[in-house]
């Protein structure tokens, strides 16, 4: 099977959030679908492991924010590629809370909207969140972003805990080595062996498997595990 076929899907690049005892959380989503008209409804799929599936299960509510081309990469890291549960993804975010008591990201959305929970269904290791919208606001008139975009522009990739994650395995095999160069997932920095990183005190020659385990990315700040082979 050609997986490279479901990269033709188009998708656009949202933050859905939500909340639970006032603790508050949100991700970075793309498989977000309108599906009726009246009333609007909406699909949104949230893998299991998120803590975003938890609170959006709790609240019976969640908002989605549409995300606008001047979106950072740093910013998507954060909310992408980054756990709610190690991090407060909204300490310095901009803000503000709905009419459904849940926040709505405002930095960087062009618009967004507010649902509450009318139905779910468990697929695997996603759940396909329904809801009715029952609040909507255009914030601007900057362009949203896409997905297409996101990849082919500023050469975003997607976690692996994404719907649309697409594991290099199926595509192509990899040839490890020693001394190979491996690349953000989030900003697309690439690491290589024989340049080093100076500025972080990493000699030239060094390998990325022997790179410190604290060792974060010179550009947005993920660790290694954020990091891929480069295909040779």
């Amino acid at each position: 099977m050609d997986y490279k076929v479901f990269l033709s899907i188009g998708y656009g690049m949202y933050l859905v959030a939500s909340q639970d005892e006032g603790q508050l959380n949100g991700q970075i989503a793309n498989a977000i679908v309108q599906i009726t008209a009246e009333p609007p409804t909406f699909a949104v799929s949230i893998n299991k492991e998120n803590l975003t599936h938890s609170f959006i299960e709790k609240s019976r509510a969640f908002t989605v924010s549409i995300l606008g081309e001047t979106t950072s990469m740093k910013f998507i890291g954060k909310f992408g590629f980054k756990s709610g549960r190690k991090i407060n993804k909204f300490d310095g975010t901009n803000f503000k809370m709905g009419k459904s008591g849940l926040p709505i990201v405002l930095d960087h959305a062009t618009a967004f909207f507010e649902c509450r929970l009318i139905n779910s269904f468990d697929v695997g290791n996603y759940t396909v969140f329904i809801g009715e919208a029952v609040n909507a606001e255009t914030l601007n008139d900057s362009k949203p972003m896409t997905y297409s975009y996101y990849r082919e522009v500023i050469k975003g990739k997607s976690p692996k805990t994404a719907p649309t994650y697409l594991d290099k395995k199926k595509i192509t095999k990899k040839k490890e080595s020693i001394m190979s160069k491996y690349e953000c997932t989030v900003c697309g920095y690439v690491y290589d062996p024989a340049v080093g990183d100076i500025d972080n005190d990493i000699e030239p020659g060094t390998s990325f498997e022997d790179l410190p385990d604290d060792w974060v990315c010179p550009e947005c700040g993920v660790g290694k595990e954020d990091f891929e082979i480069v295909e040779e």
